[in-house]
């Protein structure tokens, strides 16, 4: 596919996550008024890895539902992270064309679902069994413009499964906040990354200015900047909003709705290290120990 259908999908999807998370607005409108530019470092989702049987056949819904879709629009893997501890594991993928088209980093991550507890790992098997799965990319034609295809590209970051019982997600949010966010959220975009290098104002010129100028504003930030200046990667992230969510009550299966958390929005400051042949590049990787602390945003009153 073009980059410029990349382009375009990103800029649908970030209509929507900045509608729906608000500290991105004031983010992007304390840029934009200090004359600056609002620029993307990288956006991040969210997947469980797991095979169904479908009527067409097994579907991983995984990094691998995910990456069909990163491939298709040029995207190529370049970096692989594992969190144990959470039963996490990630990738992140760049653009060949990242610089000429303004294309963000995507970083994927999925929950490895077989090594949960027995019990946490059926429930969420046997909810998104009820996956409705379209192969969005089969249905495209070579004739259809930028904008047509981005649109049916969208549909994609969505909850492909039907709304999951309150009490599975309490029940399985005990043991791993990340797989009950996915089981309500499914595919939507956990958080888009505004990057400090390319925000070119002197009134915030790094990611220290730029906390506390979200903080003036009433932004709650997240407590602590992850990562050093010599590692390459600082970042930090604001509050995840809390949204109200369709679920399906208990005793009824009628839809109700609850609230919990959805996205935060982060932000990213880079700086040159050292390579194995002596040169200075700006790090354009991620740090496993950062990326851990940032996926707790969304545990349910997370501070």
């Amino acid at each position: 596919m073009k980059p410029e259908i990349a382009v375009h999908l990103f800029s649908l999807l970030w209509q929507e996550y900045s509608a729906r998370v608000n500290y991105a607005r004031t983010y992007q409108q304390m840029i934009t008024d200090a004359g600056g530019t609002v620029a993307n470092d990288h956006i991040a989702l969210r997947s469980l890895r797991l095979s169904l049987d479908t009527p067409k056949g097994e579907i991983n819904l995984g990094i691998n539902y995910l990456e069909q879709l990163a491939t298709a629009l040029g995207y190529v893997a370049a970096g692989e992270y594992v969190f144990p501890e959470t039963h996490l594991y990630a990738r992140h993928y760049s653009h060949p064309q990242q610089v000429e088209f303004d294309l963000p980093k995507l970083f994927i991550s999925e929950l490895i679902v077989d090594e949960l507890p027995s019990r946490i790992a059926e429930l969420i098997y046997q909810t998104v069994s009820s996956l409705q799965y379209d192969s969005v990319t089969d249905s495209l034609t070579e004739d259809e413009n930028v904008e047509s295809i981005a649109r049916k590209l969208k549909k994609i970051f969505t909850r492909p499964w039907l709304p999951p019982q309150r009490s599975v997600v309490e029940e399985v949010n005990r043991v791993t906040q990340y797989g009950a966010w996915v089981l309500l959220h499914g595919y939507a975009v956990n958080h888009f990354t505004g990057y400090i290098n390319r925000q070119n104002t002197s009134e915030y010129p790094d990611i220290d200015s730029t906390v506390s100028g979200l903080v003036k504003l009433g932004v709650p930030m997240k407590a602590e900047i992850e990562g050093d200046i010599a590692c390459g990667l600082r970042q930090t992230a604001t509050q995840a909003v809390t949204e109200m969510v369709t679920v399906l009550d208990d005793r009824t299966n009628a839809e109700i709705q609850i609230p919990w958390t959805y996205a935060y929005y982060e932000i990213a400051q880079r700086y040159p290290v050292e390579t194995e042949s002596g040169k200075h590049l700006l790090f354009d990787a991620f740090l496993g120990k950062n990326a851990q602390q940032l996926f707790e945003m969304t545990r349910i009153g997370s501070k």
